[in-house]
């Protein structure tokens, strides 16, 4: 598995996401997505599925040490007597020691930035992760994470797809030498339907799904991709064998829009860049 080396951190460039799942569901695809090469696994709190996903990773037999475990910390969460101990919750329910990497999920709007990452910085100092990063984050937001934080701030997870326009956070977290993580990176289905993406994919023998994730990777982006399905999880890693030109690189990032952000929750979200 290639992976993006930031900070001090080797993060497999494709991970695993288990958002909008149910505990049976994870349980059910966990297992084919190891098969087929995963190793990162990404949840979140909120998604209610963390338990899930540690029983069948440890039912598979999965080593710890081959697995790169990403969680976020709820905003209900950003205080004191509440954030360690749910990031403790979460691991227990993960059945690890440690994640290798701990996410704020959303800014919100109750409580400062430097407070959330004083917390976030407590919590890597006591050995309860690895790694430290944020999640959907404006630019602004994230140089004052990475100016605040006392340990490296590895990645900012976002919203990415072809119709969204990200260049100016590209920018800003390769000046701050912060990686960038993708979700969303199908656009609520939208990808896998998307004409010029699927004639794209016929050059290379790919679907329009495999050209999103692969335009993701060739951008220097971790990506994560999705499936509720096992017989659809090959499909998902089968991305490093073709190479997207430069001429279709620029084609399918000529797809963005105004108004292509699908996802800004009002009292989560930031004032965007864009």
């Amino acid at each position: 598995m290639q992976t993006v080396t930031v900070r001090g951190a080797a993060i497999p460039a494709l991970g695993f996401g288990v958002f909008r799942m149910s505990e049976a569901e994870v349980e059910q695809v966990v297992p084919a997505a190891l098969e087929a090469g995963f190793t990162h696994f990404d949840t979140a709190q909120i998604y209610g599925n963390e338990a899930a996903l540690g029983r069948a990773l440890q039912a598979a037999g999965a080593r710890r040490d081959q697995l790169f475990l990403t969680t976020k910390v709820w905003v209900d969460k950003y205080s004191p007597d509440r954030f360690a101990a749910s990031v403790a919750e979460s691991l227990d329910k993960l059945k690890v020691d440690q994640v290798d990497l701990l996410l704020l999920h959303w800014p919100g709007d109750k409580v400062a930035i430097a407070e959330q990452i004083a917390m976030l910085n407590e919590v890597q100092a006591a050995g309860l992760t690895r790694f430290i990063g944020v999640s959907n984050q404006n630019i602004a937001q994230l140089r004052e994470s990475v100016a605040l934080s006392a340990a490296p701030i590895v990645t900012n997870q976002i919203e990415m797809h072809p119709y969204l326009d990200q260049r100016a956070m590209m920018k800003a977290a390769a000046e701050a030498n912060v990686s960038l993580t993708a979700y969303f990176g199908m656009a609520d289905g939208e990808v896998p339907r998307d004409p010029k993406l699927a004639a794209i994919g016929a050059r290379h023998g790919k679907t329009a799904a495999q050209v999103g994730l692969r335009w993701l990777i060739q951008r220097g982006f971790v990506a994560l991709s999705k499936t509720a399905k096992p017989e659809r999880v090959a499909e998902n890693i089968a991305v490093f064998d073709f190479v997207l030109s430069d001429e279709e690189m620029a084609a399918i990032g000529s797809l963005a829009r105004p108004g292509g952000r699908l996802v800004s929750p009002p009292g989560l979200a930031p004032a965007w860049d864009d």
